[in-house]
């Protein structure tokens, strides 16, 4: 008898070794966020015969990630850990594969904006290249399923160099149902063509192959600008961007000997937008030493980033100054004061 409790007993905890792990591994429909990091800028961007700076500039990062039954109950009771439902980060037919790639492509978006302000602001030139179009999503039961995937960079159809995204979607738009196209399609650096029927899609009654897409631009500028950040995605770090090219390309040392760390998007013509988890970025930033921090000021609002920014860095008692900013321009207002 004894045996054959001793054997029991050995299952019932293999049977609960697999159940723990089985957890860990099963998603729930809910995602979670944390603090994440408050990274130097100029690890990751280098201009070209670029000016090192004494201090540092730095983007702030938040942790997102699918909820397991583990990381949802400790978002539950730790500070700064949010809970997201999914419609609240993605949409209903949004792979967790075409979120990750739609924040790359913010990622990228920002580095080009931040380009663009940067090089304005200290005289030089900078041109935006069309590279085609650049799809994000593929639609469950569409011409293009099982032939393209979000990532995909279609460059020419039928034979014609994709100029913009609306020469691809005028030159679609005027075919019928049942016609045939091809497309030229890079692929992790891989080309290949694809034939595809396009119909008439149900959720828009138009001529389509069911993907929704952005044009993928770059610039070019001289001194040339690279990047490091095939991993971060999101368009949070488009101003501390801007900050950064800008000082690299000016002789004069913006950073003043700190570290200055900060976030918000930036549209082209200079306009500092809000982000998401702001709290959690204050959290990180602190931690890492920062002394400023920028925040999008949403031009006054009682909700706006800048107010929260100033609630969280007091609930957790950091001596960061928080610094307002509507504009590319009120950064290097403000940081010119500093000297």
């Amino acid at each position: 008898m004894n045996k054959k409790r001793r054997l029991f007993s050995g299952k019932i905890w293999i049977i609960l070794l697999a159940m723990i792990v089985l957890a860990a591994f099963y998603k729930l429909p809910y995602y979670v966020s944390a603090p994440g990091s408050a990274e130097v800028i100029s690890d990751y961007v280098e201009v070209e015969d670029g000016n090192n700076s004494d201090g540092e500039f730095m983007f702030t990062t938040v942790r997102m990630g699918r909820a397991n039954i583990y990381s949802y109950l400790w978002a539950k009771v730790a500070d700064y850990h949010k809970i997201y439902r999914l419609n609240e980060v993605r949409s209903e037919e949004e792979t967790d594969e075409e979120y990750a790639v739609r924040q790359l492509k913010m990622m990228d978006e920002s580095q080009i904006t931040a380009i663009l302000n940067a090089y304005k602001k200290a005289g030089y030139e900078a041109k935006i290249r069309t590279n085609g179009i650049y799809i994000l999503h593929v639609g469950k039961g569409t011409p293009a399923e099982g032939s393209l995937k979000a990532g995909d960079r279609i460059l020419e159809i039928d034979g014609k160099t994709i100029a913009s995204q609306q020469f691809f979607v005028d030159y679609v738009s005027g075919k019928e149902a049942g016609d045939e196209v091809k497309v030229k399609v890079e692929r992790e650096d891989e080309t290949m063509e694809k034939t595809l029927t396009l119909e008439r899609l149900k959720e828009t009654g138009k001529i389509g192959m069911g993907i929704s897409l952005v044009e993928d631009r770059s610039v070019e500028a001289d001194p040339e600008v690279k990047f490091n950040t095939e991993t971060i995605g999101g368009p949070s770090a488009g101003l501390m961007f801007s900050l950064e090219i800008y000082n690299q390309l000016t002789d004069e040392d913006y950073t003043d000997g700190k570290k200055i760390a900060g976030t918000g998007t930036i549209s082209e013509d200079g306009k500092v937008g809000p982000i998401g988890g702001i709290d959690q970025k204050i959290v990180a930033a602190d931690e890492e030493g920062a002394e400023i921090f920028f925040a999008p000021n949403e031009e006054g609002a009682e909700d706006s980033d800048y107010q929260t920014a100033l609630k969280t860095a007091k609930d957790i008692d950091s001596d960061m100054v928080i610094v307002p900013v509507d504009t590319f321009d009120d950064a290097i207002t403000y940081l010119e004061q500093l000297k």
